[in-house]
């Protein structure tokens, strides 16, 4: 079924399930990361980049997160797929959501390189020499926040054409405000405000992204 109001779902009774879990994804990833700045020694969320806690002895509780979060991301993007396609955006937002899954799946293979004092014990400033790893984690984090960022505005796009003004509006606000936020950090200037934007960015995404996939399993109930 085809309206203005809300996405068609001729796959309905394959995915709620699959939303289920996608709908996970974000609580764990922020529950996880919440818990870790709380407690591990030495990370200081105005300076750190989550990702330095895939590093110490605890390195495995980040890297768990990354892929595990990355998997049922993956997993609510197939449903997604399976809910609204053939409707408008229902290849391409959940092909770029798929991304951005595979590239947190990647950010927890490829670990960030220990610097600026995280984790206890490693020299304040940029690592004196990068690891073969490194790179490769800020590719996979970089691959996929465009994914995540394209995905964004592929639904507000669509939410506008179906007259949804506050999640289209809520969609591009959320990717505008992610892009301009990786674009400070990754411009590699060194500010709290930056980091701190950049977390809150991060925690936007999920929360859109979450509701998203609760919104099409709720309207799923609804055909």
């Amino acid at each position: 079924m085809t309206t203005t109001a809300q996405l068609s779902y001729p796959e309905a009774d394959r995915s709620p399930t699959l939303l289920r879990l996608g709908m996970l994804a974000g609580p764990l990833y922020v529950l996880v990361g919440l818990l870790e700045v709380l407690f591990r020694s030495g990370f200081d969320i105005r300076r750190h980049a989550l990702s330095l806690m895939s590093n110490g002895g605890l390195g495995w509780i980040q890297i768990a997160s990354f892929i595990c979060s990355g998997v049922l991301v993956i997993v609510g993007a197939i449903g997604l797929r399976r809910a609204i396609y053939p409707s408008r955006g229902g290849t391409a937002g959940p092909i770029l959501l798929t991304v951005y899954g595979i590239g947190l799946i990647g950010a927890g293979i490829f670990v960030a390189d220990p610097m600026d004092g995280f984790p206890p014990g490693t020299p304040p400033g940029p690592p004196a020499s990068m690891s073969w790893h490194g790179p490769l984690h800020f590719m996979a984090g970089g691959i996929g926040f465009f994914g995540l960022i394209g995905a964004t505005l592929v639904f507000a796009y669509v939410f506008f054409r179906q007259r949804e003004s506050g999640w289209a509006v809520a969609s591009l606000v959320t990717g505008v405000f992610f892009f301009g936020a990786f674009a400070a950090i990754a411009s590699g200037t060194r500010h709290p405000a930056i980091n701190l934007a950049f977390t809150a960015a991060v925690v936007a995404s999920w929360v859109w992204m979450s509701a998203l996939f609760a919104k099409v399993r709720s309207e799923l109930s609804e055909t």
